[in-house]
């Protein structure tokens, strides 16, 4: 089963490369993250005509996760159960045995703004709400734009970044703690090659330039991790014009 998660910044500006992706890579699940839609505008006829069933939770302008399969969805879970937020940034199902979960991590936007405890809150219960489904779904994967970058080799230059949001200790103690439940990073199961990242600033040329950092993650549970077969980033759909300033990351597991 091939597991994949997109930040497409805007679904409504990127349907035709979301579509064209889903020809080419034939994933078996995406997640799409920062959809930015209502659900009443959420492009339904076009993703089951491409071959995916689809269920979505999203909000005007901001924000906005979804999930598309080619399997049937089932036991649809919205939100971190237990914390209040009115951002739409989890949607959980059962897809062919494993629970997948889309997951949209809040950005902190700066360690001095009152968005960044609120990061660190969100991730404070989401890590405690994985540790209960964990127990539920031992087949679990946590698919999304986590924004952080768990380690200094995650980074284009570590010491530009230093004190920035994405890259405090803070942010990447959470991450590990995730990772604690029993969760394995699937890119880092295998070999990668050095200075691989799936988000580029729109600004500087830093696409060009490899000035990026990796911060969407596909994190499988024990008993997904021991079936991983490989992991990559998909970089070909930053190349394309107006695309989204993440690109796509995939995962093939054995069921």
């Amino acid at each position: 089963m091939k597991l994949a998660t997109w930040n497409v910044n805007s679904l409504k500006v990127r349907l035709p490369q979301v579509l064209d992706w889903l020809k080419a890579a034939e994933p078996d699940v995406l997640c799409l993250q920062e959809t930015k839609l209502t659900d009443d505008k959420f492009p339904l006829e076009e993703i089951i005509s491409a071959g995916y069933e689809a269920i979505y939770s999203g909000q005007k302008t901001y924000n906005g996760v979804a999930i598309l399969s080619r399997f049937p969805l089932a036991d649809r879970t919205e939100g971190i159960p237990g914390f209040e937020d009115e951002q739409k940034r989890v949607l959980s199902a059962t897809v062919n045995g494993a629970r997948v979960v889309c997951a949209y991590v809040p950005n902190g936007e700066s360690p001095a703004s009152e968005k960044y405890p609120y990061k660190l809150k969100w991730l404070d219960a989401f890590q405690s709400w994985l540790k209960t489904e964990l127990a539920l779904y031992p087949a679990m994967a946590v698919l999304g734009d986590y924004n952080i970058a768990p380690e200094d080799r995650d980074v284009h230059d570590p010491k530009a970044w230093e004190g920035s949001v994405l890259v405090t200790p803070e942010e990447r103690r959470a991450f590990n703690e995730i990772l604690g439940l029993g969760f394995k990073d699937s890119f880092r199961i295998f070999d990668q090659p050095d200075k691989t990242f799936t988000w580029w600033d729109y600004r500087m040329n830093a696409f060009r330039r490899n000035m990026g950092l990796r911060i969407d993650h596909i994190l499988l549970s024990d008993a997904l991790a021991t079936k991983c077969t490989g992991c990559k980033v998909d970089i070909f759909p930053r190349k394309m014009e107006r695309p989204s300033d993440h690109a796509p990351v995939m995962a093939e597991v054995e069921v």
